[in-house]
């Protein structure tokens, strides 16, 4: 039987309950431990049943439910749960590093690899539930917990099975992270979840949410806003985390990021997250890439092992055992070595190659001086090689590659048969092969800087070995 004390914890006849951890309006959440040898340490979420009205009480249950069914890495899990005469009693997975709200507190701001990691975490989480139709609907820092540096999803509450089309329009959640929608129109669907992940993504970065205001009122008049999100002035985060947060914060949900968008941005990489299949991968790609450079294909086999390490460094990141890290470690380095021989091989040839198609590109220029927009494409084309070859702003380069093989490929599909339409056809071919370059060179840059080594030597060695220029 609980004890109606107020001061002292209820008693559970398998558990031993210590010091609460927090209380909110329904329930109070204590550490525990299972009686018997194994002492194992839980968090139990007591819900008196006197506190419970009709909402609160179909709440309970939809968050039991959820629970009893989803088993995930990034959720936390519901062990078991009891009841007696005056409460309910959910047993929950011990998570040690407390919330992510208190995490970000400690440290002010985060760095964006380390915000990106969390968001991958969330976003695997996020993806699992997505396919089950199931929605959070109270996503923020203090309901994100940590276990050392893994994230779980908790609190859920005010969570609900709703397909894509569904909508509610029951208040839930904290209006700090509720989407715009969802307090101006009382008209929701399962996107409200986006907004909270924009808002808990920008305090991480920034250190204050979106809204944060100093009273109800002033936060009510933020949200009613029409006043697009802007970062903070003078705010130093990469293209794509940028590009992410804003689209992830647009108020209105039709214009927003969808969740099939969220999951494959650039910025969230769920395939490069470090995970238990990090290794696997990585492993796959290495036997392919060994098989075409013993073939003697350079480039292909180039550009597997680039491959390769993309998922090795999240291997050995993810990689617990320092023994099995550092050998690990070892063959990666043989790898990287292995790369670092094929690049100098390949720039060999492709200078070359590259050396025959600037006089080819010449000749294509002459012909060119009636068709002014085929002409300012292919100026764009050698300014986007001269500034590569520089070395100033890549995604620059890249951009312009973009751009001017967008005009050359309409210019090739309007040319008539003929020489001009073989040497254009041949450009846009060279082209194609620099900015499939430019773009490993990018993606690996970014890989390496976002994803932490043990040993900084060998992360500035992956990073070197594929860099295609």
């Amino acid at each position: 039987m609980a004890s109606t004390s107020s001061f002292a914890p209820p008693k559970l006849a398998d558990f031993i309950l210590t010091e609460r951890l927090g209380s909110g309006t329904y329930a109070t959440v204590y550490k525990a431990y299972r009686k018997g040898n194994s002492r194992e340490v839980v968090a139990v979420k007591v819900v008196a049943k006197k506190t419970l009205n009709k909402a609160s009480t179909e709440n309970l249950l939809t968050e039991i439910e959820i629970l009893k069914t989803v088993r995930h890495p990034h959720i936390v899990q519901l062990k078991d749960f009891q009841w007696d005469a005056e409460n309910i009693y959910l047993i929950l997975e011990w998570c040690s590093g407390g919330d992510l709200s208190r995490f970000i507190r400690s440290r002010r701001i985060l760095p964006e690899k380390v915000a990106r990691q969390f968001l991958q975490q969330m976003a695997c989480a996020l993806q699992f539930l997505n396919e089950r139709n199931i929605s959070h609907l109270d996503l923020k820092p203090q309901n994100i917990l940590l276990s050392g540096s893994v994230l779980k999803l908790a609190d859920f509450g005010f969570a609900q099975y709703m397909s894509p089309w569904d909508e509610q329009s029951v208040l839930r959640g904290s209006p700090l992270y509720m989407a715009p929608e969802m307090v101006c129109r009382r008209q929701y669907d399962s996107r409200v979840d986006l907004w909270s992940v924009g808002v808990i993504l920008y305090e991480a970065l920034f250190g204050r949410a979106p809204f944060a205001s100093k009273s109800y009122a002033e936060l009510e008049e933020k949200i009613r806003s029409n006043q697009p999100i802007e970062l903070p002035p003078g705010a130093r985060v990469s293209k794509d985390c940028r590009d992410l947060l804003l689209r992830l914060l647009e108020r209105n949900p039709d214009a927003r990021i969808t969740f099939a968008e969220f999951f494959t941005h650039p910025f969230v990489d769920l395939e490069h997250m470090p995970s238990a299949e990090s290794l696997v991968k990585a492993k796959e790609l290495v036997l392919q890439a060994i098989q075409k450079d013993q073939e003697g294909e350079r480039l292909a086999a180039l550009s597997l092992y680039c491959s390769a390490l993309e998922h090795f460094v999240p291997a050995i990141h993810y990689e617990a055992d320092r023994q099995r890290k550092d050998a690990l470690r070892q063959k990666v380095s043989q790898y990287v070595s292995r790369a670092e021989e094929l690049k100098a091989l390949v720039a060999s040839d492709n200078r070359q190659s590259f050396e025959e198609a600037r006089t080819s590109r010449d000749i294509l220029r002459e012909m060119s001086h009636d068709q002014p927009r085929l002409l300012a494409a292919l100026k764009m084309s050698s300014a986007a090689i001269a500034k590569e070859e520089n070395g100033s702003d890549d995604h620059e380069a890249l951009d312009m590659y973009q751009q001017c093989l967008g005009e050359l490929l309409l210019a090739l599909a309007a040319e008539p048969q003929g020489r001009r339409r073989e040497l254009l056809h041949s450009e846009i071919k060279s082209l194609m092969t620099r900015a499939e370059y430019l773009k490993k060179h990018i993606k690996m840059q970014e890989t390496q800087r976002d994803v932490s080594l043990d040993r900084e030597p060998l992360a500035d060695s992956v990073r070197s070995s594929c860099c295609l220029q």
